[in-house]
């Protein structure tokens, strides 16, 4: 018999790319990216997320030592998350960084976003000694992935201490059944993440989630996960902080996330 899944507050790691690419569009020093992270943090939120790419059109590279700075002196309970594709360039960023978790994500550099999950038949023997040197310099790994049950076995055999679920086919359903096929989907992808933990010989995968999640779909998400460990939230948060400002936003995530505030 399956053993009821606990329920408790997700963390809420606040991807400030889009904060980046607004400033990016002139010539200027403003928004300030670390004095938005700052009011971000102060706000409550447990982590800050980047994403650089290598045109460096959002984050640039000289962003991170900043970031990671303002956590380590002002705010060291919360966590540095960077993502991204693992080319050389990336991983020495990384290392040179020291953040708390690396996301891995299969993008290419043309991508406008993320938008599916890694293919590990075909990629794990390549992420492997990736994870290996990260996990060597005490950073978490966690991989991007769909919503597919053989994935957390394979996530975890290239050296994944979590994985993070891109639900972007969920957030993008309009009808209740379409989005109940999602959700389902992604409930049977975390069961089989719990139940790599129940043999003892492999520690469970925590989970993440992340893309197009709003205030609107992330109660039903959290419903079908009880135990999902943190979400990253980018572009719809952001949004939301144009109208009511980033503290304000932040806090009403944090209520939907189950934390007071």
């Amino acid at each position: 018999m399956t053993q009821p899944v606990s329920s408790r507050p997700t963390l809420l790691s606040v991807n400030v790319n889009a904060v980046a690419y607004l400033r990016n569009r002139r010539e200027v020093p403003w928004p300030n990216l670390t004095d938005i992270a700052r009011a971000i943090l102060q706000a409550g939120a447990h982590g800050i997320t980047v994403h650089p790419r290598p045109d460096e059109r959002h984050i640039r590279f000289s962003d991170l030592p900043d970031l990671s700075r303002l956590i380590a002196e002002e705010f060291p309970q919360a966590e540095f998350n960077i993502e991204g594709y693992p080319t050389r360039h990336f991983i020495d960023l990384v290392l040179e960084n020291k953040p708390h978790q690396v996301t891995l994500v299969p993008d290419t550099p043309e991508q406008s976003t993320s938008d599916h999950g890694w293919d590990f038949a075909a990629d794990g023997g390549m992420l492997l000694p990736v994870a290996q040197q990260f996990k060597a310099a005490g950073i978490r790994v966690s991989y991007f992935v769909d919503a597919n049950p053989a994935d957390p076995a394979l996530a975890q055999q290239a050296g994944a201490d979590r994985i993070e679920f891109y639900t972007g086919p969920y957030a993008d359903q309009t009808s209740p059944d379409a989005t109940g096929r999602e959700l389902a989907r992604i409930k049977a992808t975390a069961d089989a993440a719990r139940q790599l933990g129940t043999a003892g010989a492999s520690p469970a995968l925590m989970m993440n989630a992340g893309h197009d999640l709003t205030v609107d779909n992330l109660p039903a998400l959290r419903q079908a996960i009880p135990d999902l460990a943190e979400v990253s939230i980018g572009h719809a948060i952001t949004a939301d902080a144009l109208m009511l400002g980033f503290p304000e936003a932040v806090r009403r995530y944090l209520r939907v996330l189950g934390h007071a505030a």
